[in-house]
């Protein structure tokens, strides 16, 4: 029955709502998502028959305790959907196994000027220009700490944090302290299960300047000395050719770093689409563009760091073979935003189903078995 409720919803999606979604841009329909989804968080039977038809279980071969967490599954959501935290009632009934919102800044954002979305339809590809907006670390604490007290199926909380974008945080130093503040806001309350610090957001003031091996490590010092008992995960930038990316990954097993979010929107506006995309446009790609960028880095970390470090692999899932080529190359949890934009919210189930069958038929009985598989059985099978 779950089976085919999501293969409805999917047809009925691609074929009806998408198009109509699409007809609009992306920015106002972003805000629509979000507002229903608030609605749809507080209405039980909504969210029990979401559930019902989307969720799909199976815990004797995907769940996984990872860090100190219990992940039913390894799906979670991406930072940059749910940047100010509203709709933590509804990934677990969507089938997510964790979700990472944000990001999250110390003081409020407005982001860059509008638009912050443009579509590339046929290179399954969103260009990002956002900017960080959100409303703050002090509005945004106090809300994940109301819905901790009362959450009513438990999924991991990633929270994704950044400086705010602003003149003001652009230097190494006050950069730095934009970070601190906000983390100790986040410790102070203990809110979260998981804190990832976004050093890689390549659309916010000031660049990316905690991307040298030299600034990170100035800036993990600080982070060290808040001694968190949750783990932290580094988003990592796309661009940075292999041996400074090898550098950063030095830098984080040095400190109390748990694992790496692999890999950060692809900064590359002259690789090959398949949609024009004009100057006037601004951001980075998200999505497809991302792919093989991501499985490159993703592939390379895993063998050289092996277990040392968690990998989070994202970028261009849109399917179960996207999420289990992420996973066999070395990531433990894989996120996604864009397919889910493109495929519809019955994806994040349709993807543990089908990671399931693509398990089976390699003869694995747990997820923990696939993860990093193309290192240890080079002749297996790389979808």
């Amino acid at each position: 029955m779950i089976k085919t409720a999501s293969n409805f919803g999917h047809w009925g999606f691609k074929k009806i709502v998408k198009p109509f979604l699409f007809l609009f841009p992306p920015d106002p329909i972003h805000l629509v998502l979000v507002n229903t989804g608030v609605v749809i968080g507080k209405i039980a039977p909504a969210r029990w028959l979401m559930g019902l038809l989307w969720r799909y279980d199976n815990p004797q071969m995907l769940a996984q305790n990872v860090s100190g967490n219990y992940f039913a599954n390894p799906v979670g959501l991406s930072a940059g959907f749910d940047k100010n935290f509203q709709l933590l009632e509804i990934y677990p009934y969507l089938g997510f196994g964790f979700a990472e919102c944000g990001s999250m800044s110390y003081g409020p954002s407005d982001g860059n000027p509008r638009p912050h979305y443009h579509r590339l339809k046929k290179s399954r590809s969103i260009v990002v220009n956002a900017g960080l907006n959100n409303r703050g670390s002090s509005i945004l604490v106090k809300r994940i700490k109301e819905w901790q007290s009362t959450r009513r199926i438990w999924v991991p909380l990633n929270i994704s944090v950044v400086k705010t974008n602003s003149p003001v945080s652009s230097t190494l130093e006050s950069g730095a302290q934009e970070y601190i503040k906000c983390l100790k806001r986040i410790k102070g309350a203990k809110v979260g299960d998981m804190i990832t610090i976004n050093i890689s957001c390549p659309n916010a003031y000031g660049g990316e300047p905690f991307t040298t091996h030299q600034s990170l490590e100035k800036l993990l010092k600080e982070v060290d000395k808040l001694d968190f008992k949750i783990p932290i995960f580094l988003k990592m930038p796309s661009d940075k050719p292999w041996p400074d990316f090898k550098q950063l990954i030095d830098v984080a097993l040095k400190h109390n770093i748990t694992g790496l979010t692999i890999c950060n929107l692809n900064k590359n506006r002259h690789i090959k689409l398949k949609d024009p995309l004009s100057d006037d446009i601004k951001g980075s790609l998200s999505g497809k563009p991302v792919y093989d960028l991501s499985n490159e880095l993703i592939t390379k970390s895993y063998a050289y760091c092996g277990d040392k470090l968690t990998i989070i692999g994202v970028g261009g899932i849109f399917c179960a073979k996207d999420a289990y080529e992420k996973i066999k190359r070395g990531a433990t949890l894989v996120e996604l935003i864009t397919g889910m934009i493109f495929e519809g919210p019955m994806l994040i189930g349709q993807i543990n189903a089908g990671l399931v069958d693509l398990m089976q038929k390699d003869g694995y009985t747990h997820i923990s078995q696939a993860i990093g598989a193309y290192h240890k059985q080079p002749k297996i099978k790389v979808y």
